[in-house]
């Protein structure tokens, strides 16, 4: 799952700059509270039809995602970004399941 989910070299990369212990912290703090915050902004503009700030979510969240290597979390939510209010939930849903694979497939590369 990891390799798929994650691109060993951008995350390699990342460890290689920033630090081991860091990006511990920088999978903690977008794991655990910036991407669930960014899918419920996701939620939430696509309810009340805030295209920008729908916008601004997503790009928010593929800019995160793409900084860890998680690859197809970034192009999902990119697809979302230049996408426009999506007609109901379901590239929402895809999202999110993207992000739970993310997610874990982080911790599990951090907990090495």
């Amino acid at each position: 799952m990891t390799a798929a989910t994650i691109d060993p070299a951008i995350f390699a990369e990342l460890k290689d700059t920033a630090g081991v212990d860091f990006v511990s912290e920088l999978v903690a703090t977008f794991a655990d509270e910036e991407a669930p915050q960014m899918l419920a902004e996701l939620r939430d503009a696509l309810a009340v039809g805030s295209a920008e700030r729908f916008r601004r979510a997503a790009h928010s969240l593929k800019s995160n995602a793409m900084t860890f290597g998680a690859l197809p979390l970034g192009e999902l939510a990119r697809s979302l970004e230049l996408g426009g209010l999506p007609a109901d939930d379901a590239p929402l849903m895809a999202l999110e399941a993207a992000y739970a694979d993310a997610a874990a497939a982080l911790r599990e590369l951090v907990r090495g």
